[in-house]
């Protein structure tokens, strides 16, 4: 057996191609040519399964090996083999079908994952790092010759006899120059790690060093010696794979542990397992995210048929579940394709809203099963829930009955529950019900505690996207406005046409307004002399709701970055029918009345953690002076 011939492709030379588009990501070459060879070694036990091979099949572990001095990788299977006419037709011909297909569609592809795996290319990504790939191989079938392939990386092969004895292929590497990196026991263990960790037939690399018992000592105590075992790399029956009764919860956070070794428990899970209209196997973990939220993205794991293809799952995952942990396995999703590729797929979208209804549905199940429970998990989980209830609708629909306020109190209530609880309190003079809350509740403990005074309740949204929440809020419940309980005075925050005379004439708010406006000297600050509670504070700083909220978006990227860049601008509420109001009506001097004003603004921007450096310095002095 001895033939030389050309790859029939229309255009020169498809290499330089291959390895100019796919250099960027050359490492996949290995996760294409071990995965060729499981899928190898999984149709000889089909064919065994069917009756239709009838040979021993023996050890069926592939073998990643290296030999730094010829700078080889070899890739060595048990499987079906190849006869040289089923070389010549799978490596020669289909594999290169669709050459000037690929050249022509593909000439302006920037990402190696627009490319492999379409026409046949998975083999070809070996030429990425070879110079040289050689082939080796001995058919299943009876009375097979084994045969070699050799190619250049030019469109020219060589067929000859091959040596292989045992049924399987070899496929040969010999690393180009710039490749050698691979040549390196850390480098491909690392790679094998990533993309093969959960194939389906064992993965053998190197050895590795094994404590065994090795009988008692003279004290009766268990002696341990050192042996060298085969290194198998990957787990070929993960979890994901199983059916949900076979497990228990200790499978489900030994197999967390594995993916995310130095991460907390997670809060729960949920088995996807479906087989119509898609195919769609996987666990997804809910883990504890407080408010990172950018730095938990990213963390599920994409499969298809147990071979790792990538952790961006952007378009397969709704956007709110980003922040999930776990793995997803889907024959179904077109693997290896631009991501544009991806959202135009029917299946991506069915899966999407499938995973999407499966999360709503443990979610529910959960307050449904044990409310305490889900109350105490619910500090964890309130920011998927609010994130899915903003970006999804259907999602809105089920998390609606399920997502859960919490007041500074500590106490929970559903949206409508709590609609329930503060009406009577809370309606104003055009029956809207008004929603109060603290975005931070001990900065604005001065406020909550003039709302409580007046029986108003107050809610904490203090989640980084609890700002775009709130508008939700507004948006869907009927009748209902929420305002932040320092966005006016506690008599102002709920308007229901109740007021307190100003017992000041109008010469003489005008005249504390100036003395006020002098005492500050900052345009930031309009100032306001009100008729309150005589039993309020002297002076109130607050923001107007609208203009806060603008701001508290524009901080979490909701497009309002105009608002973000204006200045603070500020409302100082003084209270006309306060003592201290009197005091500095009847102070000694100009000079006496500035400082008190100055006084009480500065006490009031101390409340709220906004009086820093020289001005904190001053207010100290001067208050040291008073006593």
């Amino acid at each position: 057996m001895q033939e030389k011939g050309t790859i029939s492709i229309h255009t020169e030379n498809i290499f330089p191609i291959i390895k100019k588009f796919l250099y960027s990501d050359n490492e996949i070459f290995l996760r294409e040519l071990v995965s060729n060879a499981v899928d190898a070694t999984q149709k000889i036990k089909r064919l065994a399964t069917l009756g239709q091979y009838n040979g021993d099949l023996g050890d069926t572990t592939v073998e990643v090996s290296f030999d730094k001095d010829k700078k080889t990788i070899t890739i060595s299977d048990r499987g079906l083999g190849m006869t040289a006419e089923e070389i010549k037709k799978y490596i020669n011909q289909i594999a290169f079908s669709g050459a000037a297909e690929f050249v022509e569609k593909f000439k302006d592809a920037k990402d190696a994952n627009e490319i492999i795996g379409k026409f046949g290319l998975g083999f070809y990504s070996a030429f990425m790092v070879a110079h040289t790939v050689e082939i080796n191989t001995l058919s299943y079938q009876d009375g097979a010759e084994a045969a070699r392939w050799t190619c250049d990386g030019s469109t020219e092969f060589e067929i000859s006899k091959g040596d292989r004895t045992q049924r399987g292929t070899d496929v040969i590497l010999h690393i180009n120059e710039e490749s050698e990196e691979f040549l390196d026991k850390w480098k491909l263990q690392g790679i094998l790690d990533k993309y093969c960790k959960f194939l389906p037939v064992p993965i053998k690399f190197e050895t590795k060093t094994e404590s065994v018992e090795d009988g008692k000592d003279d004290k009766g105590e268990t002696k341990y010696k050192s042996v060298e075992v085969d290194n198998i790399i990957n787990t070929t029956d993960p979890i994901w794979t199983k059916s949900p009764n076979e497990l228990k919860d200790e499978d489900y956070l030994a197999f967390y542990k594995e993916l995310y070794p130095m991460s907390e428990d997670p809060l729960f899970w949920i088995h996807l397992n479906v087989d119509y209209p898609f195919n769609l196997t996987g666990v997804l973990y809910f883990p504890k995210v407080k408010n990172e939220f950018e730095l938990q993205k990213n963390k599920i794991k994409l499969f298809s048929r147990q071979v790792f293809i990538t952790d961006e799952v952007k378009d397969i995952v709704p956007e709110f579940l980003m922040l999930l942990h776990g793995v997803i396995d889907s024959p179904d999703i077109p693997l290896n394709v631009s991501r544009s590729f991806l959202q135009a797929d029917s299946n991506v979208k069915k899966i999407n809203n499938y995973i999407t209804k499966k999360v709503a549905d443990k979610l529910g199940e959960l307050y449904k099963k044990d409310r305490k429970a889900y109350e105490e998990k619910w500090n964890d989980i309130g920011l998927f829930v609010k994130y899915g209830m903003i970006s999804e609708e259907k999602f809105y629909e089920k998390g609606k009955d399920f997502a859960l306020l919490k007041n500074t109190k500590d106490e929970y209530f559903t949206l409508e529950e709590y609609k329930e609880k503060v009406k009577v309190a809370q309606t104003d003079k055009d029956d809207n019900v008004i929603f109060l809350y603290a975005t931070d509740a001990e900065k604005q403990d001065t406020f909550i505690q003039s709302a409580n005074k007046k029986d108003y309740d107050v809610l904490v949204l203090d989640s980084p996207i609890d700002s775009h929440f709130i508008n939700q809020l507004e948006q869907k419940l009927e009748k209902t406005n929420l305002k932040r309980v320092d966005a006016d005075v506690a008599d102002k925050l709920i308007n229901k046409d109740q007021s307190f005379s100003n017992v000041l004439t109008e010469e003489q708010s005008t005249k504390v307004k100036g003395i006020f406006e002098k005492a500050i000297n900052n345009q930031n600050f309009t100032v306001e002399v009100e008729g309150l509670n005589p039993e309020e504070l002297p002076v109130t700083i607050t923001m107007e709701e609208f203009m806060r909220r603008m701001k508290d978006m524009a901080q979490t990227g909701g497009g309002m970055g105009f608002y973000g860049s204006l200045p603070d601008q500020y409302k100082i509420a003084v209270n006309g029918n306060h003592k201290v109001v009197d005091k500095i009506l009847n102070a000694e001097n100009e000079e006496a009345q500035t400082k008190i004003a100055k006084q009480a603004v500065d006490l009031a921007m101390l409340s709220q953690g906004m009086l820093k450096g020289k001005d904190l310095t001053e207010f100290v002095k001067r208050s040291v002076d008073l006593i």
